[in-house]
């Protein structure tokens, strides 16, 4: 189990969605798990009084306990030793150590992890699994996967575009910096300054990276190095790298000095206040513009050699790369010509729909001339000045608080951590997509953060709002992912890891629903969550037409235009992502249709008995789960119930 830069097939990234940081856990297709304890059957030995349990008994159940603990010890140490190796998933998850560091991003270091992995995997080996009790066989047979497929992946780790729009050292560094870097104390401050001074070292080794992927053929489409060239040479905007304003790094440190000065009991004294700052303006003059400027000289040349030849069917054996990648985001054996299909179906079926909705409002039109009219109307859209940012941002708070009051309809288990509402940062705003969740820090002092992307008001329309609202805030993201982090007796790789298509699909699923719980009132709000499952399952049939269909970025784009309400800007933005993020936005849709299907199957085998506050803690008391190991939850839970 290891932490890995850049994408691999299997990627969920830590929640900052979409940092560079790979998932703790690979994705993976799990074999059929033990019994759960739901659906053990007792014997003697288990109603007995301890005292008449017979000796040989006594020494089984014995073994067990020490097995079981002698595992649980074991996960938890091969988490430890994995984070160890990278100072900034130690950041995110709200630890100080090393946090003067950046992870190493050199090959040599790729094998050192891949040399972990096989080492973990045998001793893994080594534990006898049948003398585990149900809860840590599970998470045997998970983290075993995982190692297995952090083993087989790794020929595939040159498969990436180590820098492009949607994530990337040049923008990760700095939203690390902001966002995960807390300042409590003067060592905080002086291991900022030191993160600092470590950037031009750092892209030393990114730039050698990219030149690794350029000999292999790998190299970004051209519409990506406008995109990274612009966000790095913003983020050398502004002082200290010039005579204008505080540039984002500068006044993310100013600021949070400033905070740690105004402190009770401050060790920080107006002398040493200066002195940082200088150190830090020194460090961003020395190290950090230096090398976002060889950063943009080498992409700008790059550039002279990119194509407009889009899907990774490009690559070499990319076919194979992009079926790898489907299996372990999806969790499921299905092909991408499969999944085309589904989603060609899902477009239709929602499109019916749709027309529902469009008369019922008396809409006098077919249905495109409807979305062509939800596209352009004015009262669907908030100003693009900051008095409308705010009224959006009020909004979306006020939609999380209310949804707060009707959580207990819903789940049995609530998250502890709030959660707060955010506007993403001017630095990365262009190029970020409309909205992403961020967890909570491990221990609990930094809430989670729903971000939304405010650049574009005509790409934030107000009927999405409550749909996108739900999915990255309550009882969507935040929901999953907090009470995951906060689960008792479970690992450590399994509170922090995560399948794409469960995470995701439990996302789509939580945008449904709210609207039995008396969500969604107004129509076009309903043709608003409609229109973002619409675009879920679009996303199937473009994916899919981009990698293994060889469809061009504007064969995509236009698709998502003629058949979606979003603006043109949107459909953009999603063919783009597709492109350097394969595989990875199939996971919505297939998620929530396998969660709606087993609910569906639940319903119809218990009747009255079933409970949807039963149901729901059954798919999130054991964290995220491949698909098919959600499946095999469910129904013995369904079984328990009917017992």
């Amino acid at each position: 189990m290891v932490i890995k830069n850049g994408h691999r097939p299997a990627t969920r990234t830590l929640p900052a969605l979409k940092s560079t940081l790979a998932v703790l856990l690979a994705s993976a297709a799990l074999a059929a798990c033990g019994d759960s304890p739901e659906t053990t059957t007792p014997t003697a030995a288990d109603v007995a009084p301890a005292a008449e349990v017979a000796p040989a008994v006594a020494s089984e159940v014995a073994d067990t306990v020490t097995e079981s603990e002698k595992a649980n010890a074991l996960y938890d140490r091969f988490f430890e030793e994995s984070i160890a190796r990278s100072p900034e998933t130690l950041s995110y998850l709200g630890r100080k150590e090393r946090a003067d560091e950046w992870d190493d991003r050199s090959d040599a270091a790729a094998e050192a992890n891949l040399e972990l992995s096989k080492s973990q995997l045998a001793e893994l080996k080594e534990l006898d699994r049948s003398k585990l009790d149900a809860p840590t066989a599970l998470s045997y047979d998970l983290l075993k996967q995982s190692l297995e497929e952090d083993i087989a992946d790794h020929k595939w780790r040159l498969y990436n575009y180590p820098v492009n729009q949607m994530f990337g050292t040049h923008s990760s560094v700095v939203s690390l910096l902001i966002n995960q870097h807390r300042i409590g104390s003067v060592k905080d401050a002086e291991n900022y300054v030191a993160r600092l001074n470590g950037i031009a070292p750092l892209f030393d080794q990114l730039i050698t990276n990219i030149e690794a992927r350029t000999a292999a053929n790998i190299v970004p489409p051209k519409f990506v190095f406008p995109h990274v060239i612009r966000d790095s040479q913003n983020i050398i905007k502004g002082a200290p790298f010039d005579d204008g304003e505080p540039s984002t790094l500068l006044a993310d440190f100013t600021s949070k000095l400033d905070a740690l000065a105004s402190k009770d009991g401050t060790e920080l004294s107006d002398e040493k206040k200066a002195s940082l700052l200088t150190a830090a303006s020194e460090a961003m003059k020395t190290s950090v513009k230096p090398a976002y400027e060889k950063l943009v000289a080498h992409l700008t040349e790059l550039e002279t050699k990119a194509t407009t030849d889009d899907g990774i069917w490009k690559w070499k054996d990319g076919d194979t790369f992009y079926n790898v990648a489907l299996k372990r985001t999806t969790t499921t054996d299905m092909t991408a010509d499969e999944i085309h299909q589904i989603g060609l179906s899902e477009v239709a079926r929602i499109h019916d729909e749709m027309r529902a909705i469009k008369d019922k409002v008396k809409f006098d039109g077919d249905l495109k001339a409807f979305m062509q009219f939800m596209r352009d109307d004015e009262q669907f859209y908030y100003g693009n000045d900051q008095a409308g940012k705010d009224r959006y941002l009020a909004e979306a708070t006020a939609l999380i608080e209310d949804m707060k009051g009707k959580l207990d309809g819903m789940f049995i288990t609530k998250p502890k951590a709030d959660l707060n509402v955010k506007a993403v940062e001017a630095f990365r705003e262009q190029s970020a997509g409309k909205a992403f969740y961020q967890r909570p820090s491990e221990d609990g002092s930094r809430p989670g953060l729903y971000y939304a992307n405010l650049y574009d008001m005509k790409a934030m329309p107000t009927y999405q709002m409550e749909a996108l609202a739900y999915h990255e805030g309550i009882p969507g993201h935040h929901m999953q992912l907090a009470i995951q982090q906060e689960l008792q007796g479970v690992p450590m790789f399994r509170k922090f890891g995560g399948y794409t298509a469960y995470t995701e699909g439990w996302g789509l699923y939580s945008e449904y629903l709210p609207k039995e719980f008396g969500a969604y009132a107004d129509p076009y709000s309903d043709f608003g969550r409609l229109a973002m499952e619409l675009w879920r399952a679009c996303r199937l049939v473009v994916d899919t037409g981009i990698h293994a269909k060889k469809w061009t970025r504007e064969e995509g784009i236009a698709y998502y235009t003629d058949n979606t309400p979003n603006a043109v800007s949107d459909g953009v933005k999603m063919v783009e992502r597709h492109i350097v993020m394969p595989s990875q936005a199939t996971a919505y849709k297939i998620g929530m249709m396998k969660i709606l299907q087993l609910r569906n199957e639940a319903k119809e085998a218990l009747g009255d008995k079933f409970d949807i506050r039963g149901f729901h803690d059954e798919i999130l008391k054991y964290g995220a789960l491949p698909l098919n190991v959600v499946e095999q939850k469910v129904d013995a839970w369904v079984a328990a119930q009917q017992s």
